[in-house]
């Protein structure tokens, strides 16, 4: 793996342990575990997006969640500029998780309902002494303008907006802390697909003007052909396959990938396109 790469995976695994039968127990049998991420490496490069994907109960979640530690893992490692995530503790790790972000698939459960949405994006930027948080207006206006949103949704709580708009608050929040990874879990799946496209344009208008690099994680192949450089294919906690997009999409080696593209509708076309407007 490279060693200049900003996030470096290097054989992580998950295991979770199954509840176990009446007979286990009796007999004081360990019970069966399920392995969620099997010795799963992968790089992200600075300014990078690369998609994740594979169907439910792939591992995609378990894994993206490990990344920052809100699931532990059992083995590997995961190093941000070559520090050990695994190891950090207190405000080390506090500062990790600052500077990799997670955006969740349903921002409202996220989201404190009883808080405006400029005090949710103020809080996070005060919490982790952003500059310019001492200017609170100031500081949401900028905020809310690089996720496309007007600065009077600052005064507004989050069942007073719509999913495209709860979402871009989220996304708004995670960018008030100052991240260099942003980490996308089906933040883009609950949406109609008139938002999705546009949500997907802001992932892309973000990479290019604050160079955040993004893993992004995501069932619907469609939706990684529109904005991943790269795709990793994730199959019972394995990666199967990984290359850029349009390469893995026209050429699947894996019988795991073809399987896939064959139930979505055309993402080749969507990359192809995609690339001859660039």
């Amino acid at each position: 793996m490279s060693e200049t790469a900003l996030l470096r995976v290097e054989n992580l695994s998950k295991t979770f342990a199954l509840r176990r039968s009446f007979s286990e127990w009796v007999t004081r049998r360990p019970g069966e575990v399920h392995r969620a991420v099997d010795r799963v490496s992968f790089e992200l490069a600075h300014g990078e997006i690369l998609g994740l994907a594979g169907g439910s109960g792939s591992g995609k979640t378990t894994l993206a969640r490990m990344l920052i530690r809100l699931v532990e893992p059992d083995g590997g490692g995961v190093f941000l500029e070559g520090q050990d995530v695994r190891a950090a503790k207190g405000r080390d790790l506090r500062d990790l998780r600052r500077r990799m972000q997670m955006v969740f698939q349903d921002p409202y459960s996220s989201l404190n309902p009883r808080m405006q949405v400029g005090a949710a994006i103020i809080e996070a930027g005060r919490v982790h002494h952003q500059p310019g948080s001492e200017d609170p207006e100031a500081f949401v206006t900028h905020m809310l303008d690089l996720v496309r949103l007007p600065s009077t949704i600052a005064r507004r709580r989050p069942r007073d907006l719509s999913g495209g708009q709860r979402q871009r608050v989220a996304i708004a929040r995670a960018l008030a802390v100052g991240p260099q990874v942003l980490i996308a879990d089906e933040a883009v799946s609950a949406l109609d697909v008139s938002i999705q496209t546009q949500l997907l344009n802001l992932f892309l208008d973000l990479r290019d003007e604050l160079g955040l690099s993004i893993l992004f994680v995501a069932h619907q192949l469609s939706v990684i052909a529109e904005v991943a450089d790269r795709v990793a294919i994730m199959d019972q906690g394995v990666i199967v396959e990984v290359g850029p997009t349009a390469e893995v999409f026209r050429s699947p080696q894996a019988d795991y990938t073809k399987t896939l593209l064959a139930s979505h509708p055309h993402p080749l076309t969507i990359v192809e396109s995609t690339q001859k407007e660039a």
